[in-house]
This record gives C-alpha cells, structure tokens and sequence, in this order.
C-alpha cells in the first residue's frame, strides 16, 4: 500500500496497483482473513460454570469479572473457592467495568476448558 497525494477531503491509497480514494466516510477497504475464530461475548449468571471449553484452534481469550464479588478463575475443569488459579475481583458496582480481568493474547495460549466460581458469578468472556 502507496499514500500517494491528496484529493479534496480524500486521501489516495494506492491498494493492489489501484488508487483509492480514504476518507472518514469512504475508509481503506479491510479483508478478514479467513482464520477460525469463535467469538464469544456472553455474561453468565451460573454459580458454577464453564467459561470457555477447550478448543484447538483458540488464539487469545479474555474474562472480566462483572460482579462485585471475586470471580474464582481455573484452567481446567471445576473451579471452585478453594480450587483456582486466579481471583478476579470485584467492581465497585455491577457492570460498571472496574472488575478484575485476566487476558492471555500472545505466547503459548491455553487452549484446554476453563471453569469459574464465585457467589452469584457474573462475567463477560470473549476467545479468538
């Protein structure tokens, strides 16, 4: 991809050979690339649950705790208060977004189940 000069409110691209006029209301064009992706963005309510099952193909995934209580957090199956791998904490409030979170992105990625627990648990967790 070129910038070549600008054009009235556009900014020229040059994409595949071809210039393209970018704008705000006329961005680059973006392919997905076609990778397998399972998306997820799903709060639960369960006292005990699966937050993720395991899966080969997952690249990253992300849990944030919603709840103002600690959200037990294990890589594998049965989380409980006394069997985890991390406590996520509370937020001040429900949803406000200030809960704890945990985030693997980049490295070698756990791609096994991953189970929470916690007093009326209520999370948001998103894989790639």
């Amino acid at each position: 991809m070129k910038n070549l000069p600008s054009h009235n409110a556009f900014v020229l691209f040059e994409v595949a050979g071809v210039p393209t006029p970018v704008s705000s209301t006329a961005p680059l064009p973006v392919q997905a690339a076609n990778l397998p992706v399972q998306a997820a963005n799903t709060p639960s309510i369960a006292s005990a649950a699966t937050a993720l099952a395991a899966n080969a193909n997952r690249n990253g995934w992300m849990i944030q705790n919603l709840s103002t209580n600690p959200l037990y957090v294990l890589l594998g199956p049965g989380a409980s208060a006394s069997v985890f791998h991390a406590v996520l904490k509370g937020g001040t409030a429900s949803n406000d977004g200030n809960g704890g979170s945990l985030t693997q992105m980049q490295g070698v990625i756990y791609q096994g189940i991953i189970t929470i627990a916690g007093t009326a648990p209520s999370y948001v967790v998103t894989e790639l």
